[in-house]
């Protein structure tokens, strides 16, 4: 079967909940999105905003209080809330990499310690950290271990040992300054393939139909391994052909909305995960918008979608939401995206219109537009 590119695309926003927004609990709506990207305190809760009626952040700081939805170091060794039921499988199949990315960088290897020095601390900083620390108490406890500062250590264990990042408070259950708890025991790990597997099914159901390419961008995991996963799910995956004649894998029975199924306006968070899950970005950045909206930095700004695609960028900004288009847009995309702009400005207000106010330096670059409107009006 070959599927053309809005298929793709509809069947990406569809899985996302991105073509209309559905009625589920906080816990269950983050592990059919599989990820959400946490690196902004803010983004989570934005991403749900997109994709559930009647989203109720109070409902996303409980989740994260009661640890039912945790955040930590996973995939592209960047910060994701995942549902904790999911947290040990998807560590497990990260592990290696987060280990090699830290463990030989020079930050790490100039403090002196021995990668199996790195490994014995870990049972000692998880007995530390049974009950939520910040960063600097952990230097310290690291400190008073070496009798000296050990520069590069916490650096490097906090990104590949079993932690989660513990709730500091604030509107968006995460301040400034982290604090740091250990990942509750599980019963028994399973091998590494096998999480690597569990990992490849998981992305498949919220992001496939997709290539090998395609999983190693959302992950970073090696291609080769990756291949062989799919090699090991025989009988639990299908081949279809992509638009360009690339050999894509997804679930069977998995959803494949018609391309012409039709596409709300959405106002996606910074880092949003439709924007990051694949090596063809075209499925939902146009070609021509890539650099404007993944800066050369890695920043990902809050992007405009239209009729599924990128089609500029939006800030909040004293009055409501500022909103650039790449593109002219008529006046019914307008009037669906002034709508969405005030509901957006309306849950900003009681959490904070604050956010993502330090990229605002993005705006005064090279930003070409077609159109700038300030929404609602």
């Amino acid at each position: 079967m070959r599927l053309t590119a809005r298929q793709l695309n509809r069947a990406t926003l569809g899985r996302q909940m991105l073509l209309e927004r559905e009625s589920l609990a906080v816990a269950d709506a983050v592990r059919r999105i599989v990820a959400l990207q946490a690196q902004e305190a803010p983004s989570p809760y934005l991403a749900l905003w997109n994709r559930l009626t009647d989203f109720e952040p109070e409902d996303l700081d409980a989740a994260f209080a009661d640890r039912e939805v945790v955040k930590a170091s996973l995939m592209r060794l960047t910060l994701h809330a995942v549902h904790a039921e999911d947290y040990p499988g998807f560590h497990n199949a990260m592990r290696r990499n987060l280990r090699a990315a830290r463990l030989g960088d020079s930050r790490f290897t100039s403090s002196g310690l021995s990668i199996a020095d790195a490994d014995a601390l870990l049972p000692h900083l998880a007995e530390f950290v049974a009950h939520p620390r910040t960063g600097a108490e952990i230097e310290g406890f690291f400190k008073a271990r070496f009798g000296e500062p050990k520069r590069g250590v916490w650096w490097a264990l906090r990104t590949f040992a079993p932690l989660h990042h513990a709730p500091t408070g604030g509107p968006w259950s995460f301040g400034a300054r982290s604090s740091f708890v250990a990942a509750r025991a599980t019963s028994g790990p399973e091998s590494e393939d096998d999480s690597v597997r569990r990992l490849v099914l998981r992305y498949l159901r919220a992001f496939g139909p997709a290539s090998v390419p395609d999983m190693a961008q959302f992950t970073m995991l090696r291609r080769t391994v990756l291949l062989q996963a799919v090699r090991a799910l025989a009988g639990k995956v299908e081949e279809l052909e992509g638009p360009d004649g690339a050999t894509l894998f997804d679930v069977p029975g998995a959803p494949l909305p018609a391309e012409d199924t039709a596409a709300p306006p959405r106002l996606l968070p910074m880092w949003d995960s439709v924007l990051l899950a694949y090596s063809d970005r075209s499925r939902i950045i146009p070609p021509e918008y890539r650099s404007l909206v993944i800066r050369r930095n890695g920043d990902v700004l809050p992007a405009l979608l239209v009729d599924g695609y990128v089609a500029g960028v939006w800030r909040p900004v004293e009055g409501g939401i500022e909103a650039t288009a790449f593109h002219r847009l008529n006046k019914e995309v307008w009037k669906g995206l002034t709508a969405e702009a005030g509901a957006l400005a309306a849950f900003l207000a009681d959490r904070g219109t604050t956010v993502y106010r330090r990229y605002a330096h993005w705006w005064t670059k090279h930003m070409p537009s077609a159109e700038i409107r300030l929404l609602p009006k």
